[in-house]
């Protein structure tokens, strides 16, 4: 089912929007939130997305991560399931999962006091946060909430599309917990709308709303598009599109979709889960502006999720 447009304000209940216009009023009630960087992020790309969180009340703890870190995963390069593309997360990402993120989840029980935390995952972050919750637990844990993470392996079979995570995600749709969205855990997977993709050659067939039939979404993976405004076009796709589209084939099988910009859309929801797109937000923070180009972490997109961290 497809619900759109969906104006912010009337995404709100008339106290939350009391808690927006005041949102420091009450921050020892909020969860504190752990921040789960990108690959080939750090941890100063999130600075200002703390800082706003913050600035709601929320305790925010961002996991400590340089950019030169990532270069641990090379060492996935030494592995023969590397080469098969069966690679599995131990321990190539223990750095990553059973160092960082888990001193920062400490950090934040401290400041929750025996209460629950929220995980909050960008990009890879997202399915990162998952092999965290599936080795250690979900007890302090009450919600998950990714932004324009690629959870969903790209599909077998399509020529010319390779698993860049060599295996990762298959592991990771195997092995992890399905997503849920129940009163003790919710799961809000957060996909951008910035870019439609374009094939290499040609021209489009079809929009996107044609190549993915809505009536295949289960009631449990209801999408809710925020601010909607984009409109199909018959004009030839630029050759940025068609960048862009190349991108979105490595993950999803499919160029002419839309996404962040990196991103599909239909790789960045799961099943299960409460799933929201939202219209005109790029992939990253890097290359991003606020006014421009706004990120999933930018002020006023924040200003749109705020609530599930609130509630």
């Amino acid at each position: 089912m497809l619900l759109s447009p969906l104006k912010p304000l009337a995404y709100a209940s008339s106290a939350l929007s009391q808690d927006l216009s005041s949102p420091s009023s009450s921050s020892s009630s909020y969860r504190p939130a752990v921040v789960l960087p990108g690959l080939g992020n750090n941890t100063a790309d999130y600075q200002k997305l703390e800082v706003t969180l913050r600035g709601y009340g929320v305790s925010t703890v961002v996991a400590k991560v340089a950019r030169i870190d990532w270069l641990r995963n090379a060492a996935g390069l030494v592995d023969p399931n590397y080469w098969r593309g069966t690679l599995s997360p131990r321990p190539v990402l223990d750095w990553y999962v059973l160092m960082r993120v888990d001193e920062a989840v400490k950090e934040a029980k401290e400041l929750a006091q025996g209460g629950p935390l929220s995980l909050v995952g960008h990009s890879a972050g997202g399915w990162l946060a998952r092999l965290y919750m599936e080795e250690y637990g979900i007890s302090d844990i009450s919600l998950l909430l990714t932004l324009g993470t690629p959870h969903l392996p790209p599909p077998k079979g399509v020529s010319g599309v390779i698993d860049q995570t060599r295996g990762l995600l298959y592991y990771v749709e195997k092995n992890c917990s399905k997503a849920v969205y129940t009163p003790e855990l919710k799961y809000v997977c957060i996909a951008g709308r910035y870019l439609q993709g374009a094939r290499l050659f040609g021209n489009p067939s079809e929009s996107v709303d044609s190549a993915i039939p809505m009536e295949s979404l289960e009631p449990s993976s209801e999408v809710a598009v925020i601010n909607d405004v984009s409109t199909s076009t018959s004009t030839a796709p630029t050759l940025r599109a068609r960048f862009v589209g190349q991108g979105y084939k490595q993950v999803c099988g499919q160029a002419d979709v839309w996404g962040d910009g990196v991103v599909p859309e239909v790789s960045a929801h799961l099943e299960g889960a409460l799933n929201i797109s939202v219209d005109g937000v790029y992939h990253s923070p890097v290359g991003s502006d606020d006014m421009l180009r706004p990120w999933y972490g930018s002020p006023a997109i924040v200003e749109q999720w705020i609530h599930h961290l609130l509630s």
